[in-house]
């Protein structure tokens, strides 16, 4: 095996964190298009419930989430070190510890800004389930990034190659 070979296996999948509206797929997208790994979009992965009770105005309870988060985590345990992309809102510790369970190295680029620019994108959506008025009940529930999670935050400021130009920078160097 040679070392670009070796190295292609031990490359860890990255999860685009942040609340709807943040960019996730969009920046998800670029850096799994940069890195040459698959992506996956998180939405794909909910079942036809949890759209529903979204597209509703009603927020998912971690009853919900345990089916999602459960379809994403296997996800990321057949990337087997192939490396890959997934964004994911992942707003509780509890549920970055869930996705972490088959993947340590799992790293999180959390996607951040200002409430208002967020509501303005999620506003501007068009095709998505997701209603701005649920905003609210994801920035209640995000827990940020604690000093022993790998991860980084990243400035959702400016247009979209910016944002993933900051998100490639933050990524160590064993992911690029």
């Amino acid at each position: 095996m040679t070392a670009a070979e070796k190295a292609e296996e031990q490359r860890p999948v990255v999860v685009v964190m942040g609340v709807s509206g943040s960019g996730k797929s969009t920046v998800g997208g670029l850096i799994a298009q940069r890195l040459g790994v698959p992506y996956a979009e998180a939405d794909d992965f909910h079942p036809a419930a949890n759209i529903a009770k979204m597209s509703a105005g009603h927020p998912l309870d971690d009853a919900d989430r345990a089916p999602w988060l459960d379809a994403i985590a296997e996800w990321i345990t057949a990337r087997g070190g192939k490396g890959g992309v997934v964004s994911c809102s992942a707003l509780r510790r509890r549920y970055r510890d869930r996705l972490r369970v088959d993947a340590p190295d799992l790293f999180f680029l959390h996607l951040d800004g200002p409430r208002e620019l967020i509501a303005a994108r999620l506003a501007a959506r068009m095709e998505h389930f997701m209603p701005p008025g649920l905003l609210r009940s994801q920035f209640d529930a995000l827990e940020p990034l604690d000093p022993d999670e790998a991860g980084a935050v990243v400035s959702i400021a400016g247009g979209r190659d910016q944002i993933a130009e900051r998100a490639m920078a933050a990524l160590p160097t064993g992911l690029l």
